[in-house]
């Protein structure tokens, strides 16, 4: 069983990254099979031309996809993105955007991982997957939390 305080802790963690602080992205979720991430589109998101910079959506995915796999691991296993594939549907200008990224498999050594991103209104504004290479002892979770001299509760607690 997901311990709660791990993830209430690793959110905190993940929104405090350079990378999400720098794009404005905040997790909102993640449990078994998902993740949450919301974005409200600022002036630094836009491409010369006034409308959202689609490598935007591409972060969002990626971002999205790898944290809907992380629940079912175990805790000395990490992550890499081996590739993303991004389908941008519709531009956007302003406004606050949802991403729900959705487990499809989790395997020994490779994971898929789907994300939508969607307006406030449930426009669909790009879909995308990735592929995850699971890894032995790189890029763990315990690793990312001494990065930023912190540690997290355990990640798992033992069911009834």
């Amino acid at each position: 069983m997901i311990n709660p305080k791990h993830i209430e802790e690793l959110i905190k963690l993940i929104n405090s990254s350079p990378y999400y602080q720098l794009l404005s992205m905040v997790m909102q979720d993640i449990g078994i099979g998902y993740s949450t991430i919301h974005l409200d589109l600022a002036t630094k998101h836009l491409s010369p031309y006034q409308a959202i910079q689609g490598g935007v959506y591409s972060s969002l995915i990626d971002a999205a996809a790898y944290w809907a796999v992380y629940s079912e691991l175990d805790p000395e296993s990490g992550l890499i993105t081996m590739d993303v594939t991004v389908h941008n549907l519709a531009s956007i200008k302003s406004g606050k955007m949802t991403v729900k990224g959705k487990r499809i498999k989790v395997g020994r050594t490779i994971c898929l991982a789907e994300a939508t991103i969607e307006t406030q209104e449930g426009r669909i504004l790009a879909q995308g997957s990735s592929k995850l290479l699971v890894t032995q002892g790189l890029q763990t979770i315990e690793q990312l939390a001494s990065l930023s001299n912190t540690t997290l509760p355990p990640k798992f607690i033992p069911g009834p």
